[in-house]
């Protein structure tokens, strides 16, 4: 594996308790490739936001685990290709059936996707940048630019923008975050507790929405 040429002694999880030292390690497993990979899921369908894994990448980048410059590559790349998905899905079977079909997957609701439509209608092609940027419409904006015909040329080059600036603050955030090393032992447990607290906020917002839903069809 292509290392990072300044990096820190020792496992690269060192000080990194419960839930946190886990994920850490998984991706320092699955390696640059994992990473643009869990990218291009979250863009699909979002298991594990980007908010989670690019920070911890670019911590392990910063300890010598994995190198910046390629997890920045393949993190973008993942995050064009799963856009690029949705591009195509829209474009093919149309919005309304889009929407249709990925609202009845897991953590996907109608009302995300009708967000996000709304957001493209409203601010057009601008909208793909800067949806980029947005916890929500960031996953989804693809969609409704498939449908309207978008030029493929044009949301690519905004979606490599906006992708890019994206994922290049968070691994930032997560390098430079790498050189406060006890103050990353010292306070870890305490972001053990925001995943703890984030991870049950998601399963009760899937379990109201499944009960909202299931009112709504009698």
């Amino acid at each position: 594996m292509w290392k990072a040429a300044t990096g820190a002694a020792g496992p690269a999880d060192d000080g990194l308790g419960g839930l946190v030292g886990l994920a850490a390690r998984a991706i320092e497993s699955l390696g640059e490739w994992g990473v643009g990979a869990l990218t291009l899921a979250e863009t699909v369908v979002p298991p594990i936001p980007s908010e989670v894994v690019l920070p911890l990448a670019g911590y392990l980048a910063n300890q010598g685990s994995l190198n910046l410059l390629l997890v920045y590559f393949t993190s973008t790349l993942g995050a064009y290709l799963g856009a690029l998905f949705l591009y195509w899905l829209g474009a093919k079977l149309g919005l309304e059936r889009s929407i249709r079909g990925l609202s009845k997957l897991p953590l996907v609701d109608r009302e995300d996707f009708e967000h996000a439509a709304g957001w493209f209608r409203r601010h057009g092609r601008s909208s793909i940048f800067f949806g980029r940027l947005l916890p929500g419409v960031r996953s989804l904006i693809s969609l409704p630019a498939g449908a309207a015909a978008m030029p493929l040329g044009t949301f690519s080059l905004y979606t490599l923008a906006g992708s890019g600036l994206w994922n290049g603050a968070l691994l930032g955030l997560g390098y430079l975050l790498g050189t406060q090393y006890r103050l990353i032992e010292e306070y870890s447990r305490f972001l053990n507790y925001a995943v703890y607290a984030a991870l049950a906020l998601t399963v009760i917002l899937l379990v109201v929405r499944r009960v909202k839903r299931a009112r709504e069809r009698r």
